[in-house]
């Protein structure tokens, strides 16, 4: 009789691990990171815990059971053009990473299948995507400002999910491209830009340059007038000290001075080939005359 139960609980056994592997009740096989949810007339169970669980029969037509997977998976979106703010369309592939944070709500919300929640995360990222790309400009969402459009993208994402029992940690774009008709209008606008810049910073140095060469004409003539000014000043003083030296001279021996004016006035006067026509009396001639005797 033992050995008849023995034999009766092993084929028990291997009867329900069979029908655990054929996806039929009661006993379900988790592995770490995974969980169950088993239908038994429309009611979701959720097995979270890894090992061996007893779940409803999922019989053909009253139930079934759904795998889920609790790790961080990671979700490719298709490329889709999106318009900026300046009226531009970029084309951007971008990614998700997500895992299932509440089974249950997850379950209720889709029925348990994967495929449907990936499908509502593209359609909230989209959403999103289209929202806060059409609040920037071109140059923001590709050089300016893009680590703050993914952060943005990725807040709003999250909180649109989380009432799915999903988590969102991330929204990265893959590659981003320009439409051809709209590269060929970002690159006129780059080349009016750069040419309206090319012209205000001539304009600019043009200012700068007359603006420093007036000033330089205007110091250089304050300083050639403190130039002149000293000069002048300087030779007053010499005319004036020479003239005290001059007169000190002659007083000391008025004569002698009357005397070397005169060989003075000669020698500027008397030069070769110089036809003076003066009386014989004259006093110009009198030192000539005499020859300096009297001195």
């Amino acid at each position: 009789m033992s050995r008849f139960l023995v034999a009766l609980l092993s084929l028990a056994f291997v009867a329900a691990a069979a029908a655990s592997l054929a996806g039929l009740g009661p006993v379900v096989v988790n592995r770490e990171g995974e969980y169950r949810v088993a239908y038994f007339l429309s009611t979701p169970t959720v097995l979270l815990r890894p090992g061996l669980a007893l779940a409803p029969p999922a019989l053909p037509g009253l139930g079934r059971i759904e795998r889920g997977d609790l790790r961080w998976q990671h979700l490719a979106a298709p490329a889709r053009a999106v318009a900026t703010k300046d009226q531009e369309s970029i084309v951007l592939d971008s990614f998700v990473i997500w895992r299932v944070s509440d089974p249950v709500v997850l379950a209720n919300a889709f029925s348990g299948r994967v495929s449907e929640a990936e499908r509502q995360i593209n359609q909230q990222v989209l959403g999103e995507l289209r929202a806060v790309v059409g609040q920037h400009t071109l140059a923001e969402v590709l050089r300016d400002d893009r680590a703050g459009v993914l952060r943005e993208i990725s807040e709003r994402s999250a909180r649109a999910v989380a009432k799915f029992g999903i988590e969102l940690r991330d929204v990265r774009i893959n590659r981003s491209e320009l439409p051809p008709d709209t590269e060929q209008n970002v690159y006129a606008r780059m080349r009016s830009e750069r040419e309206r810049l090319g012209r205000k910073y001539r304009a600019e140095g043009d200012e700068a340059a007359q603006r420093i060469r007036a000033e330089a004409d205007a110091e250089a003539t304050v300083l050639l007038a403190r130039a002149r000014g000293a000069a002048e000043t300087l030779r007053g003083e010499g005319d004036a000290q020479a003239a005290r030296l001059v007169a000190e001279a002659a007083a000391l021996d008025t004569e002698f001075y009357m005397y070397l004016r005169t060989l003075q006035a000669y020698r500027r006067t008397l030069g070769e080939r110089t036809t003076i026509v003066l009386p014989p009396d004259h006093a110009f001639l009198r030192a000539l005359q005499s020859g300096g005797e009297k001195r």
